[in-house]
């Protein structure tokens, strides 16, 4: 019978050393993208998608991200007794009444690969997604988890989000070797995690988003420790390949790298531009500067 993808695996335990000192002791998943924290963003995408089982594999620093996601008495009635009706609308709705939160604490930073398998024993044999809340992913109604689930439901094997960078930039991303079978989907030969670009097999880079089977953890607790000492993820996509398919999805919509203080930035202008209460008043206000 085939399993739907329902659950989702949020990999939360990083340090966030790139925006020290403000991820000193808030963690970068909190930072806001003008009003939502970057991990709101990512929860949305999934529950837009049809997942109602949210999995984040935190650390002791990330607190924040439980209470974020828990339910707020005091605060809830506060605005309750001021008559902020619509503010207490929007805190009740963090996260909708059918969706389950489970939070399993990562206790060694031992890579992406270490942290999904860390979801083990609440995936179980079922599919699920992999969502790096890093990769916020603009596509209006129909985000990049929807997309990939109905490639799912289609093929029925992993898919990972992949897009085009430019060759330079191959060290930073697993990079994959694939032959197309339709526009924008690809079926895997193999994946390379941070290749020089002079050994990148393409410039299709995986991004913070994958559908993956159950058969992955298998692959996970057999891994090696792989590029910078770190049990990775793409090392357990290899060596599933040689036993069912993987396909590639060039999703579409406009990624922003908000793990980059750059892409961060590019978010913040660009979902501010997009904000129904802010966005005349924030335009005029970029209208008015002027750059040497």
């Amino acid at each position: 019978m085939k399993k739907p993808v329902k659950k989702a695996v949020f990999p939360v335990a990083g340090l966030g050393t790139r925006f020290l000192p403000a991820t000193k002791a808030s963690p970068k998943e909190m930072l806001p993208i003008v009003d939502k924290p970057l991990i709101q963003y990512a929860v949305e995408e999934a529950v837009a998608a049809g997942i109602d089982v949210l999995v984040f594999v935190t650390s002791r620093t990330k607190r924040s991200i439980e209470d974020h996601f828990d339910k707020a008495y005091e605060l809830e009635t506060e605005l309750q007794t001021r008559g902020k009706a619509e503010t207490l609308r929007i805190v009740q709705n963090v996260v909708p009444p059918h969706v389950t939160c489970v939070f399993i604490r990562q206790a060694e930073a031992l890579g992406l690969g270490h942290a999904v398998n860390c979801a083990r024993s609440v995936i179980g044999d079922e599919p699920f997604a992999v969502v790096l809340a890093d990769d916020m992913v603009d596509n209006g109604a129909d985000g990049c988890l929807s997309q990939m689930i109905r490639v799912f439901d289609q093929w029925q094997c992993s898919v990972l989000g992949t897009e085009r960078v430019d060759p330079s930039e191959t060290q930073s991303y697993g990079i994959v070797q694939a032959n197309p079978i339709q526009e924008s989907l690809s079926k895997l030969d193999g994946i390379v995690e941070k290749p020089k670009p002079e050994d990148a097999p393409s410039n299709l880079a995986v991004v913070g988003r994958y559908i993956l089977t159950p058969a992955i953890f298998d692959k996970l607790d057999k891994v090696t420790r792989g590029a910078g000492g770190e049990i990775q993820l793409t090392d357990a996509i290899a060596a599933l390949l040689k036993d069912e398919p993987v396909l590639a999805y060039e999703f579409a919509g406009k990624r922003y790298d908000c793990g980059s203080k750059l892409g961060y930035l590019m978010a913040t202008v660009e979902q501010g531009l997009k904000h129904e209460e802010l966005r005349e008043s924030f335009k005029a206000y970029l209208s008015s500067l002027r750059f040497d």
